[in-house]
């Protein structure tokens, strides 16, 4: 386990504390002249979800989360259960919690490869999140029709994913036409190209 000085406890880092992972979202070290340096962050504890501030001072360290990435294959979805294989070996399955998953389940659809974040620690492997492909194709379920003339202007409309998300899009997109979806966002992209 790697040590971090206050000053490297930054966006996108994951650390243990309070023997537990945290993720760091923002950070900011001010500096005052009367003061010692310190570093005002928010991270998100990655076992419940809970978003906390935390300050760390130039004398602090903090340990880096041994946080490991696995690939995983999504099978399907069943009564709030989410079950996953090894992609290698599909007789190797699992199920996730949805509060692990967390917004990723919008965007889940059959044979989706993820990324699974595993968090090691006193020899116990821990699944605390998800990691979708950022950008993934849908197709469009249902999309109210453009009425003809605020087209020309832009402008935009809420339609409904083959997963039941619902993203908007400019008002061109149609029932059954496939888009790309940004899944850290959820902001549409561009069409598909077609094959």
């Amino acid at each position: 386990m790697a040590k971090l000085d206050y000053n490297e406890i930054k966006p996108r880092k994951y650390i243990v504390y309070n023997d537990e992972p945290f993720e760091i979202l923002e950070s900011h070290v001010a500096r005052t002249q009367q003061r010692k340096p310190q570093n005002q962050v928010k991270m998100r504890n990655m076992l419940n979800g809970k978003v906390i501030p935390g300050t760390f001072y130039a004398s602090d360290t903090a340990d880096e989360a041994d946080i490991i990435k696995r690939e995983a294959k999504f099978i399907y979805a069943s009564r709030g259960e989410y079950w996953f294989c090894d992609p290698h070996d599909a007789k190797n399955r699992y199920t996730i919690p949805e509060d692990i998953l967390g917004n990723a389940t919008k965007y889940l659809k059959a044979d989706t490869i993820v990324d699974l974040m595993i968090f090691e620690y006193d020899d116990e492997e821990k699944i605390i999140g998800v990691t979708l492909p950022i950008k993934m194709t849908f197709t469009v379920k249902e999309a109210p029709p453009a009425i003809r003339g605020n087209t020309s202007s832009g402008g935009n409309k809420l339609v409904t994913l083959e997963t039941g998300a619902q993203i908007t899009t400019p008002l061109f997109i149609e029932t059954g036409e496939k888009i790309i979806v940004n899944t850290e966002t959820g902001e549409y992209v561009e069409r598909a190209p077609k094959n």
